[in-house]
């Protein structure tokens, strides 16, 4: 019989009297002391950031928390309307809709980094391997993800602020470098600007901070926890779901009468 596999968490213990989460004490080093996103850099990289690190890494936790009436937004509110007594199955419910078209393509930029420049050390030829990048994903059929956007029209604002703080902290390396250059590159084959959108530029900071693509897109899920918290209180205050489902109903079923 094949031995089973211990189970073990280097995350966090506890004791009678202590909670311990990545070696240090909750009570005495965590609280009171620790940031939301110092506590996320934490729980991500096993470690608390350094100052410039905390900066660049709160900046780009920051931007996803509220974007308005979104897909998520709405899903939130229409499930708190139908069971009011459940905050968690709201917030859960918006946050399964962050996908590779809403907040979730920072993951696919990030892979779409990381694996062009496994080892961002090395001398690259930043202009040649964005124009492969944008040949390899076009003659497949992929969206290239991370740039343009349908509101942000030509900049979205976000992306801009974004590398300016990574730069001023000492984040602006060949990920951004080549984030750029692969929206430039797009913009020039398709004959139209595609701007690096605010997905892109988290993806090319986060790979600069050495985030692993594949959790990448868990910044984004914590970031919009918080603001679909807000439109659960903002929809239990001033209502708005009843209206939406009614005005879905009335044009979705206009044709019948």
């Amino acid at each position: 019989m094949a031995k089973r596999k211990q189970l073990r968490t280097d995350i966090s213990w506890s004791t009678e009297d202590t909670i311990t989460i990545k070696g240090l004490d909750l009570c005495r080093d965590i609280m009171g002391k620790v940031s939301l996103g110092d506590m996320a850099f934490l729980e991500l990289t096993d470690r608390l950031p350094d100052e410039r690190e905390s900066r660049v890494f709160n900046a780009l936790a920051v931007i996803l928390v509220e974007h308005g009436m979104t897909p998520s937004a709405i899903v939130t509110r229409m499930t708190i309307c139908g069971a009011p007594e459940a905050m968690q199955a709201a917030v859960a419910a918006g946050l399964n809709g962050l996908g590779s078209v809403f907040v979730g393509s920072m993951e696919n930029a990030a892979r779409l980094l990381q694996t062009a420049l496994p080892d961002p050390a090395a001398e690259v030829d930043i202009a040649a391997l964005a124009r492969q990048i944008v040949e390899q994903e076009r003659s497949s059929g992929r969206t290239i993800p991370g740039i343009g956007h349908h509101i942000h029209k030509p900049v979205d604002p976000r992306a801009p602020r974004l590398f300016d703080i990574a730069e001023e902290n000492g984040f602006s390396g060949p990920y951004v470098a080549l984030m750029k250059a692969v929206a430039d590159e797009a913009g020039r084959q398709l004959g139209k600007s595609l701007p690096v959108n605010a997905t892109g530029a988290i993806a090319a900071v986060a790979s600069e901070l050495q985030i692993p693509w594949d959790i990448v897109r868990g910044i984004g899920v914590m970031a919009r926890a918080i603001g679909l918290v807000a439109h659960v209180l903002e929809e239990l205050r001033d209502p708005m779901a009843r209206e939406i489902k009614a005005m879905v109903e009335e044009q979705a079923t206009a044709h019948h009468r």
